[in-house]
């Protein structure tokens, strides 16, 4: 009988290792952009983006409720780093720019380079440090 025990929690220490292992390969791609053409060729030139320095652009909507937490870690943190440009676009006004950059979720942030090519993105409340990581080394 305690073998049998002994193998049931091997089995559960296991399962649970593959989970903490496939949780952290997940959580380790958040944030980040797929290299590919297709975003780096979207159309920005309507969206108001800085062309001398970074620009955090997220989408929003009047019903958004987590927009307004957004909008303040965006202004906290623009805010710290001048140089950086800061553009909100309501989805529900501009849908086609949400179609474009393919805005699925609200909300959704995207940090863009001065040359206009997406750098970052994240859904919901990003983190201060978060995209503080990602402006920085667009400033030098």
């Amino acid at each position: 009988m305690t073998a049998s025990w002994v193998l049931v929690i091997t089995v559960l220490v296991a399962a649970l290792g593959v989970a903490y292992v496939i949780g952290r390969l997940i959580t380790l791609r958040a944030g980040l952009l797929k290299a590919s053409e297709d975003a780096a060729n979207v159309d920005t030139s309507d969206l108001g983006l800085s062309a001398t320095g970074p620009t955090v652009l997220h989408f929003t909507a009047e019903w958004c409720g987590p927009c307004a937490a957004v909008r303040r870690v965006v202004d906290q943190v623009c805010e710290e780093l001048p140089g950086t440009a800061h553009v909100e676009i309501d989805m529900d006004a501009n849908p086609e720019a949400a179609r474009r950059l393919s805005v699925l979720s609200l909300p959704t942030t995207i940090v863009f380079d001065r040359d206009g090519r997406p750098r970052y993105r994240t859904h919901g409340v990003p983190k201060a440090a978060d995209l503080r990581s990602a402006l920085e080394p667009l400033l030098a």
